[in-house]
Parts: C-alpha cells; sequence; structure tokens
C-alpha cells in the first residue's frame, strides 16, 4: 500500500494539486484500509466497485487480496496514475471507468453501468470506496433500491451521513436514508476516522460503515417511497394527520396525532403503501 510520502511524490512529480471540488482527501492511514478491507471479508475472485481510487492506494489492497477490480475515477489525472501505478500490477483484474460515476442523482452512469454488466455479468459484487463526499449518499442509495446485485457496501463517508444511515426513530438524524437502509439492509458503525488519516485533513471526522443487504427486504416501489417520504419529513415537525389529512386510511399502530420521527422503517412503508392503494 502507498504511504503518505508516496502518495505526495506521486502528485508532485506530476505538478498535480489535491481538488477540493472532487473530494480528493486520500485516505493513507493503512491501519484504516487494513479495517475496511478485512471487514469486507475479501477473498480471491471477488468483485468489487471503488469508486473515487485516487492514487490507488485501496486499490492495490483489494488487488493484492484477489479481488476483481472496477475502479471509476473522475479526475483524468489520477486515472493516469492509475495506469502507470496500479494496472501493471493488477491488469487483469482491474477495469478503469472513467467519468462521474453518476448520471445526476437517480441514476449510475452509461459507461459504469455497462462495465458492471461486462465485467460483473448480474453475479454479486460489493462497493468498498474511500468515497468523495459529495457522491455518497446518491450513489449509495441508488446501489441500496436499484441494484440487488450489490449485496454489501464498506466505505468512508463524512461521519454525520453515517449518523443519518445508522439512524433510529425518534433521534434527531433519524430520516429517508435510515428508512431506505433499515428496509434493505442492516448496518454496521466500524469506527471513526479522524481527519489526519486524509491528506489534505478535511474539516470533518469520517466514519468506517458496513451495510449488508437484506435477503428478506420487504418489496416496493423506492422512487414512490421517496417522494412519499420527501412529503412527510418536509414537514417532520409537523403531525401526519396535518400532512396527509386526517382520513383514514391509517395502518394499525399508526395515528394521525404521531409525527415521522416516531414511526419505524416498517410503519411508514405500509403508510405509504395504503395512502397510494386507496
Amino acid at each position: 500500500m502507498q504511504t503518505l510520502s508516496e502518495i505526495r511524490a506521486l502528485l508532485e512529480t506530476r505538478g498535480i494539486r489535491p481538488r477540493h471540488r472532487l473530494g480528493q482527501n486520500f485516505l493513507h492511514d493503512q491501519n484504516q484500509i487494513r479495517r475496511l478491507v478485512a471487514r469486507a471479508r475479501i477473498a480471491p475472485g471477488d468483485r468489487i466497485l471503488e469508486v473515487g481510487p485516487g492514487t490507488g492506494t485501496l486499490t492495490e489492497a483489494l488487488i493484492d487480496a484477489g479481488a476483481t477490480v472496477i475502479a471509476s475515477e473522475i479526475d483524468p489525472e489520477m486515472i493516469a496514475i492509475l495506469r502507470d501505478r496500479v494496472v501493471p500490477q493488477g491488469s487483469s483484474r482491474l477495469r478503469i471507468v472513467e467519468g462521474d460515476c453518476l448520471d445526476g442523482k437517480r441514476a449510475l452512469s452509461a459507461a459504469l453501468t455497462l462495465a458492471l454488466a461486462e465485467s460483473f455479468a448480474g453475479a454479486p459484487f460489493r462497493l468498498v470506496a474511500n468515497l468523495p463526499y459529495h457522491a455518497a449518499t446518491p450513489l449509495m442509495i441508488l446501489l441500496l433500491t436499484t441494484r440487488p446485485d450489490c449485496v454489501g457496501q464498506f466505505v468512508t463517508i463524512q461521519a454525520e451521513v453515517a449518523d443519518r444511515l445508522t439512524a433510529t426513530p425518534g433521534s434527531r438524524d433519524y430520516g429517508p436514508l435510515a428508512v431506505f437502509a433499515t428496509l434493505l439492509a442492516s448496518t454496521e458503525l466500524i469506527g471513526s476516522i479522524p481527519p489526519s488519516c486524509f491528506w489534505p485533513a478535511p474539516e470533518v471526522t469520517s466514519a468506517l460503515l458496513a451495510i449488508e443487504r437484506r435477503t428478506d427486504a420487504p418489496p416496493f416501489d423506492p422512487v414512490a417511497l421517496g417522494d412519499f417520504m420527501h412529503t412527510i419529513f418536509s414537514k417532520r415537525r409537523k403531525q401526519l394527520g396535518t400532512t396527509l389529512g386526517r382520513d383514514g386510511p391509517w395502518p394499525l399502530g399508526v395515528e394521525p396525532s404521531m409525527r415521522p420521527e416516531d414511526l419505524s422503517a416498517t410503519q411508514i412503508l405500509a403508510l405509504m403503501m395504503a395512502r397510494t392503494t386507496n
């Protein structure tokens, strides 16, 4: 794995500076990288999606563990480093996808979708990545709601996003992210990462998070549920009866006097289905 001095040298010899607008905070703490790879339980032949590989520190660890990797990178200068340094180490097991991983906030990019189809062919894969902050939330929700072949996500993300994904009813951070995560997966906060583990050091604390897909997830339309949650959580301090109208139907255990943050994920889903099928 690359040390901090190696990462600096890779950029300095090319006259490159980390780009804040691209969320380029390179994770250089090798203990944290090992911790992430170990929790993902990577075995030889496993299929891994990495988004925001940067200079390839984590990419190298994934290849060393025997994984086949699709690495999605938006910065052409980082892609050049990946091709010069990482491809010679694992060219048969690394595919680099150039460009943004997202097409807006509701779809993966066409290039990434094609790469997943061609390289993984519908077989299960996992996301293992030091995610750029700006892409983390939409990417994770998209993989949860539209890619059942993504069976796990093991990521470093902004601590406040991890708090929202793992929040429970009644808490300040409880909202749509937690509802989706609860309905579709189990979540585990692996640990906290201080800013000093990154270069340049961000102004916020990060977290290691594991999300593993449930095999018994209830069927639902994620777009419809997302729209419904936007309606109720945009007025989260108002009673549900005020937002939705007090005339039924109301699922068992759900009252018009309750607020969105009072409801469990299954109650929110039941309320949405009752209202959309009425």
